[in-house]
């Protein structure tokens, strides 16, 4: 049986997260909410969990499919080096920015989101997971000439290959028609 790749689910976990915090602190803003500051934090603080959890990783065995615009978001996360790479820092990193967020109403499912997602990229980090970008393939496509060694000389439906032997063995003539033809 597979590994699980903690890493996976940590990144769509705190990629809804950042996303629930973004709402939560709009919603507070926009009602007024006594501790307003916490809400425009809380906003800030999503964008940027979005910002960078939106490129995915790729996975050790398999195929990853990248999303829609990873490319850009993925150029930037790369510059950052060891800082975005490593889980145990974004474990910590999460930890951090859902504490404040906590005290608001608004914002506390974010806040309980991000932690769970800390809890999980500190999983992968302990089995040794590591953030690595998806890097496009240069696909080779056949050439058309190449592909085709012999193109069939009979037309379909046509038998396969063993019948077709058999018949060029023991009938080097054509075909009779058992139907006897009236004009």
């Amino acid at each position: 049986m597979g590994r699980i790749e903690w890493a996976m689910w940590a990144n769509e976990q705190a990629l809804a997260a950042g996303l629930i915090l973004v709402t939560g602190g709009i919603v507070a803003v926009a009602g007024q909410f006594k501790r307003w500051e916490i809400a425009v934090y809380a906003i800030v603080a999503g964008v940027f969990v979005c910002f960078l959890e939106y490129p995915r990783g790729k996975r050790k065995k398999g195929s990853t499919l990248e999303r829609c615009g990873q490319k850009y978001f993925t150029a930037a996360v790369k510059t950052c080096g060891p800082l975005t790479r490593n889980y145990y820092v974004r474990a910590v990193l999460h930890a951090c920015l859902a504490v404040p967020a906590g005290y608001l109403l608004a914002t506390i499912l974010g806040t309980v989101c991000l932690a769970i997602a800390s809890g999980i990229y500190l999983l992968a980090a302990i089995r040794g997971e590591e953030w690595r970008p998806i890097e496009a393939k240069s696909q080779e496509r056949p050439q058309v000439g190449g592909t085709i060694k012999h193109p069939p000389s009979n037309p379909p439906p046509r038998p396969p290959a063993e019948a077709r032997k058999k018949q060029k063995e023991e009938e080097p003539t054509g075909q009779e028609n058992p139907i006897e033809v009236i004009s």
